[in-house]
């Protein structure tokens, strides 16, 4: 923290011209093309899944839960605190380095996102498809703080959306095997009946957003990226999680 700030004062906030409300309306236009489209189905079909389907489903969703990113990030994070740094080799001390930095940009990905898609999710207030046959597709109760009217966005899904931010950041060319992964994990919200498939889709969008960002920010301050003129920021050679490419001087 005491880096970042430093390098906040000095650093001027140059961040690529991304095009934003491009992609916020795309996200948008998919939400909205989810809702008309596919809600009022996923609501009619909830009660007509196989058991042994939604059972499967209901094992994969698990992993839609931030803790299981969360919970490791800090742990790192209180592991690297309590570590003497200067105690370290040149070696160790990188490998030490890079694995606070990925902690550091997991808890801001998905933890931010979180916090934004909670606070969402109960001042809209929108009816869960498991009540569908009594409130109907859209049934809002805004600030109800009630679980049954807490379906849009889906938190699962804005984690596995932030989850895919960070992995096309790191692994930009894998990009179609971690958009599988996590859009697979975020739909079983709609099978196991917990939200419509709009909910899905706004939140991988919002996490996928915070994820984003939150990369954007660390090339500025020099953390695991490295900025450019125009789109996303690169990795840097020296972020390596097990192994330098090269050997260090």
């Amino acid at each position: 923290m005491q880096i970042a700030s430093k390098r906040f004062a000095v650093r001027p906030a140059g961040y690529p011209n991304i095009v934003w409300p491009v992609w916020g309306l795309v996200w948008v236009f998919l939400t909205a093309a989810a809702f008309v489209r596919l809600d009022t189905p996923a609501g009619m079909l909830r009660d007509q899944w196989s058991p042994r389907f939604v059972h499967l489903a209901d094992f994969f969703t698990q992993f839609g839960l931030g803790g299981w990113y969360l919970i490791p990030s800090a742990l790192l994070l209180v592991a690297a605190n309590l570590t003497d740094w200067r105690s370290l080799s040149r070696r160790s001390l990188m490998l030490a380095y890079n694995w606070t930095c990925l902690a550091f940009l997991v808890l801001s990905a998905v933890g931010l996102s979180g916090l934004a898609v909670n606070v969402l999710k109960y001042a809209i207030g929108r009816a869960r498809p498991l009540y569908f046959h009594d409130f109907g597709v859209l049934s809002l109760h805004p600030f109800a703080f009630d679980a049954r009217f807490a379906g849009f966005p889906s938190g699962h899904a804005t984690t596995m959306g932030a989850v895919f931010g960070v992995a096309l950041l790191l692994f930009p060319r894998r990009w179609y095997i971690a958009l599988a992964i996590t859009a697979c994990i975020a739909s079983t919200r709609v099978f196991v009946g917990a939200h419509y498939p709009s909910d899905t889709v706004a939140g991988f969008g919002l996490g996928c957003a915070f994820a984003l960002a939150s990369g954007l920010v660390f090339a500025r301050l020099g953390f695991i990226f490295r900025p450019t003129g125009s789109g996303l920021p690169v990795r840097k050679e020296t972020f390596w999680l097990i192994g330098p490419t090269r050997k260090i001087a």
